[in-house]
Formats: structure tokens, sequence, C-alpha cells
């Protein structure tokens, strides 16, 4: 229950950030977003009704499919935050826009937007159908659903140009990348993680330094070198972006010619990864 309603409130955060980005920024200053949301924009300024109305309708055919071939919670958690983003669009429309820079409203209304959206896929919900046509073209068609997804919103983005004008269709693009980044950085967060797998003969040395001087536990594995057929011992932990450089340091004092691999890693739970104390 706890997790419903954490989910819940993050999704309806979210919900109401992107309708924000879209109301206040991106919408009074023609400037459209992609996917579901960009169509509505335009069919919203042609023909008068409100935003928030071809939000809801248009996304709810993607809302049926989504139910049959993701997932129950995927499904209703994608109906809960478009229904809120649809009313509170409606509700912002009145709200005059923050800025009449276009320039200021396309980056400042990215960013919101990007957090917005960003917010809600990390809790397991979608504020666009775009994604899920995409994840059902992939199995048709031998693309990823990233590039399905990006030719969708530049033929949207494109369309922009013949609804309001060639320079908002590129301001629109602008936007797009903007919101993307954001999107990104929302759902990773910015205290990044990064996994790090270390060869090296003076494994204990490293080790143990790690775990005194940077407060991070480590995890021994046994590997056997394909090459020569030694036994080997690698090290394996997680730490943040921040602590990396530091990390190369310890390594590089310990032993220059070990072997150093850096990942990034989307998301990281359970374990003993909160960093103990240091002195």
């Amino acid at each position: 229950m706890k997790e419903i309603i954490k989910r819940g409130i993050f999704i309806t955060l979210g919900a109401i950030i992107m309708a924000v980005g879209l109301e206040i920024f991106l919408v009074p200053n023609q400037v459209v977003d992609g996917g579901i949301v960009g169509i509505s924009i335009m069919l919203a300024h042609i023909t008068g009704f409100k935003l928030g109305l071809f939000i809801f309708v248009l996304n709810i055919p993607f809302f049926f499919v989504g139910y049959k071939q993701i997932g129950k919670t995927f499904a209703l958690s994608t109906l809960y935050g478009i229904a809120v983003l649809s009313a509170f669009t409606t509700f912002l429309h009145p709200v005059p826009a923050l800025t009449s820079d276009v320039m200021l409203a396309t980056l400042f209304g990215g960013v919101v937007l990007g957090i917005g959206v960003g917010m809600v896929i990390r809790y397991g919900g979608s504020l666009d159908g775009t994604e899920i046509l995409a994840i059902l073209f992939t199995k048709r068609l031998p693309f990823s659903v990233g590039e399905i997804i990006m030719f969708i919103n530049l033929f949207i983005l494109a369309s922009a140009g013949f609804v309001f004008s060639w320079d908002r269709a590129m301001y629109s693009l602008l936007a797009y990348f903007v919101a993307f980044k954001m999107i990104d950085i929302t759902i990773k967060g910015l205290d990044e993680s990064k996994s790090v797998w270390i060869i090296s003969d003076n494994y204990q040395k490293i080790g143990d330094a790690l775990l005194s001087r940077l407060g991070r536990g480590v995890t021994y594995l046994s590997g056997e070198g394909a090459f020569s057929g030694d036994d080997k011992k690698v090290i394996f932990c997680v730490i943040t972006r921040l602590e990396e450089a530091k990390l190369k340091d310890i390594v590089s004092e310990h032993d220059p010619t070990a072997f150093l691999a850096i990942a990034d890693i989307a998301e990281v739970k359970g374990g003993r990864f909160k960093k103990k104390a240091i002195h």
C-alpha cells in the first residue's frame, strides 16, 4: 500500500509539473512537444478546443493497447497520469505565460517538461502513447524503441512548421532535445551511480583502501585469465560519479598497471550500497 501511495503521489506531481511546462511556457508561445501531446497542441490550436481534451481522448486507444501488451499496473498508472495531466492543462490554461521570450520559454519549458515526464516514467507510468506504439512497432520492425520514437517525434515536430511557423518548429525541436536530456537526468538521478571492476594482483590492498578511504564496500570475485590460465581476483564495487576520480587515484597508487573498467548504472537497490562513514 505504501508503494502504491508513493507511486500515486509522484505520478500526480510529475503530471502537474508537465502541465506547468506546457501551459505556462510552451503552448502560449506556440512551441510544441513531441508525441501525442504535440499532436494535441496543434489540434487545439486549429480547432479551438481544450488541450486537455485532446490529450485524454487521443491517448485512450494506447491505454487499452498497453493494458494488453505491457501490463495492468503500467496501463493504470498511465491512465491516471494522463487524466491528471489533462485536468491540470485545462486548469492552468487561463494562467498567463511567465515569459513572452520564445527562447526562454523553450529552454525552461523543456526543462520543466522533462522533469515531469521523467518523474512519471521513474515511478512506472507514461504520459504519452507514443512509447507504447514504439514498443509494438519494434516487434515488427528492425529498429529500437528509441529510434522509432525519434522518427515519430521528428515528423510531429516538423508538422509544427505548417501549423505555426518554421521558426516555431525549430524552437520545438530545441525544447524536445532539452526535455529529452532532463528526462534522462530525472530517471537516473543527479547522484548517478557507477559500477567498477578492477583486476589486480594487489587486490587485497586496493580493496582495503577502497573500504577505508572511500567508505565503499567491495566484493571479491574469482576469475581466470583466458590467455594465461592464472587464477585472478576481481574487485567489484559501486560508487557515485563524484567518487570516480578518488577511486582512480587509489587504484593507481597501489597498482598503476591494474585493469579498471567503469560503467554507468541506472539504479541501485538493496545490499550495502549505502556509504559507510569514513574518518
